[in-house]
């Protein structure tokens, strides 16, 4: 009984633009499907469809962007930093401190001390980041290193400092995946000696993470390299191209390798 139900398929297209698009109400996705798509629905039909967990009554719908939203959106303005410790083979424990950019997923700085402390914080994101930077936000959880004082410097440099909320790694999601891929990567397989020694290594993995890791997160694609191969040595589908040989280079003692074509004189 009653006005029969609209097709399946509008009511999941109708779902789908309610999921993917927090901030809509009804009268925007029926604008939406009649000026767009030419689909006349009113507002209160697109009402009776509208997903429970995204109901405004369910008081679990947002009025703004998620916040996986806001970091896709400005992560080319958006720097993270984070600390990792490191256990020498005296069984001495070291901190490893890391800046990135989460657009790029380039980092920014990295340093090495057994005694972390407020000032040298600030001084390790005084090297990281630069006078002229186009920076906006700055990502940090709430250890105590990153004091009040910390961050009131940091906003002098016109950073806004994002906190994240209490036993939300998520929210740091992109340098916390950093930091585990330092781990599985690099540090599951060395025993530093001293702090020296640890220092030493890890700008040489900084380097190779830089400049000669494949990112799948970027097409895949490498952050310090725009186009890579080169245009010139572009080869074809199961098939590498004629005269050019594969050039290998080991990395932190053979741990890793990095491999590029390099192209044979005639």
């Amino acid at each position: 009984m009653g006005r029969p139900r609209i097709p399946e398929n509008l009511r999941r297209l109708i779902v789908a633009m309610v999921q993917d698009n927090p901030t809509w109400g009804e009268e925007r996705v029926a604008a939406e499907l009649s000026v767009k798509l030419g689909i006349l629905v009113s507002p209160r039909t697109v009402r009776a469809y509208w997903p429970r967990e995204s109901d405004p009554r369910s008081g679990r719908r947002t009025s703004s962007q998620h916040w996986r939203t806001f970091v896709r959106n400005h992560a080319q303005a958006i720097v993270a930093a984070d600390f990792l410790v490191a256990i020498t083979a005296g069984f001495r424990v070291l901190y490893v401190f890391v800046v990135m950019e989460v657009g790029s997923r380039r980092i920014l700085h990295c340093n090495v001390t057994a005694h972390p402390t407020a000032g040298w914080t600030l001084q390790q994101f005084r090297e990281a980041i630069p006078s002229d930077h186009g920076y906006r936000f700055l990502i940090h959880d709430r250890d105590t290193i990153f004091s009040a004082e910390v961050d009131k410097h940091l906003q002098a440099f016109g950073l806004k400092i994002l906190r994240t909320p209490v036993q939300a790694p998520k929210a740091n999601a992109y340098c916390e995946r950093l930091m585990g891929t330092i781990r599985r990567e690099w540090l599951d397989f060395l025993i530093p000696l001293n702090e020296k020694h640890l220092r030493r290594e890890l700008r040489e993995w900084v380097t190779h993470y830089n400049s000669g890791r494949p990112h799948s997160s970027l097409g895949p694609g490498i952050p310090n390299s725009p186009e890579y191969p080169p245009r010139s040595l572009r080869i074809r589908r199961h098939e590498l191209p004629p005269a050019c040989r594969i050039r290998i280079k080991d990395v932190l003692g053979g741990l890793h390798h990095e491999y590029w074509l390099e192209e044979v004189a005639a």
